[in-house]
């Protein structure tokens, strides 16, 4: 059973070294590459001026952030979603970084969770191709069409299917398992393998089916991919 966050921030600048602070923190519950409906948002005030490259970016005010609350009283709530599940970031590094400089300045220990880098994955799967969280929507035909600015829950969000398509599609997600429960909504979904017959069903084909098959594929030329079951079927 694989828990997975997949989470963003946003900030004041480019690095905490130079001062820059978070200013909201994201995420978003995947239970065996499902995603639950569980998710983590928090606006912090960064004791700090905004600035206004960063503003353009996600549009988040001085004036917005002055009443949020500072890291160091959203900190354990965020070390409780995230318990011991792996980390998946676009630019992991880059939110890594700010979150334990943020923990480490709030008296908390770094962060010990296997960290997936989305823009790792996606240039060894699309070497050579651009893999902003922008060009990926698009390569893979996701909506992103609300992000009209960065912001930490929806580019989590949105983030999430792009996930999913690196890893395989959302096919990876309905992998025949014994049983999987996945609570959603204050339900409980239970998925159950699909139980396979001791013996299978006798054929419900006649000869004279079979025949008036065999006769339609001879139609189709050799190179016709039935030609290929018709000479398995001759050789049985």
């Amino acid at each position: 059973m694989t828990r997975e966050i997949v989470m963003d921030t946003e900030t004041t600048g480019l690095s905490p070294l130079t001062g820059d602070r978070v200013v909201e923190i994201g995420g978003v519950e995947l239970f065996n590459h499902i995603p639950t409906g569980k998710t983590f948002h928090q606006y912090i005030n960064p004791d700090r001026q905004m600035t206004a490259d960063a503003y353009n970016v996600h549009g988040l005010s001085d004036e917005f952030l002055r009443d949020k609350p500072r890291f160091a009283e959203i900190a354990d709530n965020m070390l409780a979603f995230f318990g011991d599940a792996t980390l998946i970031a676009h630019n992991a590094p880059f939110d890594v970084s700010f979150l334990n400089f943020e923990l480490e300045k709030a008296g908390r220990p770094a962060l010990r969770n296997p960290i997936i880098d989305t823009v790792a994955v996606a240039r060894d799967k699309h070497p050579g191709a651009r893999v902003s969280l922008d060009a990926l929507c698009k390569h893979y035909g996701i909506d992103n069409s609300r992000r009209t600015l960065h912001g930490a829950l929806l580019d989590s969000e949105i983030l999430a299917d792009v996930y999913l398509e690196l890893i395989g599609g959302r096919q990876v997600a309905l992998a025949l398992v014994e049983e999987v429960n996945v609570s959603y909504a204050g339900a409980t979904l239970v998925a159950h393998a699909a139980p396979q017959r001791p013996t299978p069903l006798p054929s419900r084909l006649d000869a004279e089916t079979l025949a008036a098959h065999m006769s339609l594929i001879r139609t189709m030329g050799e190179a016709a991919l039935w030609g290929y079951y018709r000479d398995e079927e001759a050789a049985a």
